[in-house]
């Protein structure tokens, strides 16, 4: 039984030393250039007594990022994934959270990690990686380990504008990738083509099972992005064959008509999640992609990573959701309603997760911790954790699980409660709408729906009126261009509330 998530690294660089690990397209890392660097980063940061402690890891988007996690491991510390992309009064919140004693840059990312005022030490990754190895020392780090020693902290975000920082152990990631890499049916032959920030857990979906497989990952360049015919191009180039990608990001390439000129022939499995996939979006990459798998992955990092999983069997209508399946081996859903009772067939409840996926809670946050990580309210014999995932789905017909909304896009309008969750989808099914999405002005008691496509605001709403009641049309219809993104490249809602209220403010004054 595995208890440390190197172990995978260690069976798999006896057996295929010298294929390529982690690539960004330029810069190759091959097993054994990870096992050697990441064991001597482990050698040198052992001597600073980190065990158990945060060690931040502020790097750019390069395999060298993914074997300074793993050097942070060796020395039995937790990796803390940061970037030059997030915003810096972002950044000194989680530095100002953790109070990290040790700081890993490279030589891009040192001008920037001065600029913090950070006052724990700092050590450059290309200095620190040709450190002597002390074999010796780690193997006393490794027999003091117990699989229930932090891994890694990663950040999301926290309604009071502080992010909240999740604690997660070797033994949720290892059940996670077992149990993931089982439903995706990964193996030696796995190519990624990995999209997320490394400062997200997604990106653990591609990170270890390349480890435990002796899998291939190519680290996508952020700017392809926004040329989605070169980005096709670096995919066929590379030869990828397994993607894991947030929705926006595939929406971006079938949504511009990408799929009409250039199709990533490779491509063999594309496992989707972290939004709701429009219905017409999925055609038309199943149109293109008649021979690979699409799963719908759907979870939150407060379980790790992914927690259910719907393997696309059957066509959907465009106004039909895309279940989300079923859970994980290993892994338990509840659904609840308002009075802790389990959900009936069909109707809504929310989601709540059991089982060794949960993560530990969150990073000197036992208040907030306690405030979702709770007493399994069906149990009343024994403690037994669940995490509330704020979360609202249903149990369709076949006994499949369909995702509804998150509770806080549930407003009340109009005297009715409603998702704006199904605006969205309801816009989304339009043929002529690329993306969607939906905001509530509280204060003015206004749904406000920014999209993008070829409609005429008054013609979208005209559509609308055919598919949603009319307590649910959007009052006021926003078209752009291209709707913003986060760096996760799911919807930005913040961006859009900004965005309205710039232009509240411009109409009052004008």
């Amino acid at each position: 039984m595995r208890t440390h998530l190197l172990e995978y690294l260690e069976d798999t660089v006896r057996r295929v030393p010298e294929k390529i690990a982690y690539s960004n397209g330029q810069d190759d890392m091959t097993f054994a250039q990870v096992y050697r660097e990441s064991r001597a980063i482990g050698s040198f940061l052992q001597a600073r007594d980190l065990r158990c402690q945060p060690v931040v890891v502020f790097m750019n988007k390069h395999p060298r990022a993914i074997t300074a996690f793993l050097g942070v491991l060796y020395a039995g510390a937790a990796y803390v994934p940061i970037d030059e992309e997030m915003p810096r009064i972002r950044i000194r919140l989680i530095l100002d959270t953790l109070q990290p004693r040790a700081l890993i840059c490279d030589s891009q990312t040192a001008r920037a990690v001065a600029s913090l005022e950070y006052t724990g030490a700092v050590f450059g990754y290309e200095q620190i990686c040709q450190t002597p190895e002390t074999p010796a020392a780690l193997a006393a780090i490794r027999d003091a380990h117990i699989d229930t020693d932090p891994a890694y902290v990663v950040f999301t975000s926290g309604a009071t504008g502080v992010p909240k920082g999740v604690v997660a152990c070797h033994r949720s990631v290892i059940d996670y990738i077992e149990a993931f890499s089982e439903v995706l049916r990964l193996d030696e032959s796995t190519v990624f083509g990995m999209q997320v920030p490394l400062y997200f857990d997604a990106c653990l979906k591609e990170v270890f099972p390349t480890l435990k497989f002796g899998a291939t990952t190519y680290i996508i360049p952020r700017n392809l992005f926004m040329f989605p015919v070169k980005l096709v191009a670096f995919l066929n180039t590379h030869q990828v064959n397994t993607l894991c990608w947030v929705v926006s990001a595939l929406t971006m390439i079938s949504a511009f008509g990408t799929l009409d000129t250039v199709v990533p022939h490779t491509l063999r499995l594309i496992a989707f999640g972290s939004e709701v996939m429009p219905v017409k979006q999925l055609r038309s990459w199943r149109k293109a992609l008649p021979d690979a798998r699409f799963i719908n992955l759907y979870g939150p990092t407060e379980a790790t990573g992914m927690s259910c999983y719907f393997d696309v069997d059957r066509d959907f209508a465009d106004d039909e959701p895309i279940p989300i399946g079923r859970p994980f081996r290993n892994t338990g859903i509840l659904l609840l309603g308002p009075d802790n009772r389990l959900a009936r067939p069909g109707e809504t409840g929310e989601i709540c997760i059991r089982g060794t996926a949960l993560t530990m809670g969150y990073y000197k946050a036992f208040d907030k911790t306690a405030e979702v990580f709770v007493q399994n309210p069906l149990n009343d014999a024994y403690p037994e954790l669940i995490y509330r995932t704020g979360d609202l789905a249903r149990l369709n017909e076949r006994g499949e699980l369909v995702f509804v909304s998150r509770k806080d896009y549930q407003i009340k309008h109009m005297g009715h409660r409603i998702e704006l969750g199904e605006i969205e989808a309801g816009a989304n099914a339009l043929e002529a709408v690329r993306m969607a999405g939906c905001i509530y002005d509280a204060e003015d008691g206004k749904i406000v729906l920014f999209y993008a496509g070829d409609l005429e605001p008054g013609a979208l709403l005209a559509a609308l009126r055919d598919r949603l009641p009319r307590y649910m049309l959007p009052n006021q219809v926003e078209p752009l261009d291209r709707l913003p993104l986060t760096s996760n490249a799911k919807i930005d809602r913040v961006t859009l509330k900004q965005m309205h209220e710039h232009k509240k403010k411009e109409k009052q004054h004008g």
